[in-house]
């Protein structure tokens, strides 16, 4: 099926040479070679008003048929016709923007954003703040503001909690907060653990023609390789990146190892001033919300920075919504790929090349640490844990302070 993309790109390509008219009929022209639903998908991909298109396939109809069509003849007047949301209520688009913000997902500068709130739910809160608008009239706004309808992508891992949006709102207002006050804010999380090996890599890369990377035709571990684990660290306010390859076992003891190195080789130069380290992290995995080693072991790096750790964690079903995936990993996947991961030390330098056009720089380095799996912390141990909880999803969002 024809993408959208290339509706508005002849649409735009013409615009200009066609009067009201000739205009509606390009548009069901579109139309009807997509078909059902053509109306609709044109409306959005041009900004011609889907009862335009249905008028002119009702037109090209009639046509077709030898009927009279003098009725649709009539062109307006330069400037008549409806005027548009925008020029009728001029605060109606910083109102949608302030709404989809805190939710939005992707990069700011790219064009390739969206929000996770429906056409619906936005125009009944623009309504609320006295903005009359249709769900019609959002989608069209929200166009023009750089946002994209997106196709599927494995994004859900679970079912939609009620408060999602409240807790991005929430996480939002706190990494606001902070990064006003100049206070390091990083986003964490342990990357996809990659064999090592001479393995496939998704992607391509340039080589000479007929001459492809040989890699093994079966990904059974290699018991002398074994896998890498990497955890991240991204640094929000500097776009700074740093993971720890680990050896051995993905654990709570891991993540928050990894977290201490990057304060001690970058962490502690940057924020010379700290007085508060926030962590944004998922709600699952080594570093998950109800994950009592994780809280534990945060205590001991409170104490060792003399410093209070807030953290908030994303509800169930949203990981990829945290910064670190598509600001820091997603670039990192892009960087190797179709490169066969032969060693821990291929990896570290794979992820230290990565950079992008925005500044990113990483730095990586392996961790051959040995980390016990099945650690239990008993309740005494949990209960001298310094953790107070906000008042809001105390189980997400919660200070841990030094001891003494």
């Amino acid at each position: 099926m024809e993408s959208d993309a290339l509706i508005t790109a002849r649409h735009k390509a013409i615009e200009g040479f066609l009067d009201e008219r000739q205009r509606r009929l390009h548009a069901a022209v579109e139309a009807k070679v997509i078909g059902y639903g053509g109306a609709k998908r044109v409306s959005f991909a041009t900004g011609v008003a889907r009862g335009s298109i249905l008028a002119g396939i009702k037109e090209l109809e009639l046509s077709s048929k030898g009927d009279a069509v003098s009725k649709t003849h009539r062109i307006r007047r330069p400037g008549a016709g409806r005027k548009k949301m925008a020029d009728r209520d001029p605060g109606v688009r910083d109102a949608l923007q302030r709404l989809v913000e805190p939710t939005t997902r992707g990069e700011p500068q790219s064009p390739l954003r969206w929000t996770c709130k429906s056409l619906m739910q936005l125009a009944k809160e623009l309504g609320q703040q006295g903005h009359s608008i249709s769900h019609v009239s959002v989608g069209t706004l929200l166009k023009d503001m750089g946002y994209s309808l997106q196709g599927n992508r494995k994004t859900l891992e679970g079912a939609s909690h009620p408060d999602r949006n409240a807790q991005f709102e929430f996480i939002n207002g706190k990494t606001q907060a902070a990064l006003s006050a100049g206070q390091p804010v990083i986003s964490v999380d342990t990357k996809k653990k990659e064999l090592v090996g001479q393995y496939k890599n998704g992607g391509k890369e340039w080589r000479p023609q007929g001459e492809p990377e040989l890699v093994q035709v079966h990904d059974f571990v290699n018991p002398e390789l074994g896998r890498a684990n990497p955890y991240g660290v991204y640094d929000v306010a500097n776009n700074l990146g740093w993971v720890s390859v680990g050896t051995d076992h993905d654990t709570s003891s891991f993540a928050v190892a990894t977290i201490r190195r990057w304060w001690l080789a970058m962490g502690k130069a940057i924020y010379p001033q700290a007085k508060e380290l926030m962590i944004m992290a998922d709600g699952g995995g080594s570093n998950g919300s109800r994950v009592r080693l994780w809280k534990l072991e945060l205590q001991h790096l409170a104490d060792e920075l003399a410093m209070p750790i807030r953290v908030s964690h994303f509800p169930p079903g949203t990981s990829k919504w945290n910064k670190i995936e598509h600001r820091l990993f997603s670039h990192i996947t892009m960087n190797w790929r179709g490169q066969p991961l032969i060693s821990h030390e291929v990896i570290v330098n794979l992820i230290a090349a990565t950079t992008t056009s925005k500044g990113l720089r990483v730095s990586a380095e392996i961790d051959t640490a040995k980390y016990e799996t099945g650690i239990k912390v008993s309740d005494q141990e949990f209960s001298a844990i310094r953790i107070a909880r906000d008042d809001f999803h105390g189980e997400w969002n919660y200070v841990i302070s030094p001891s003494g």
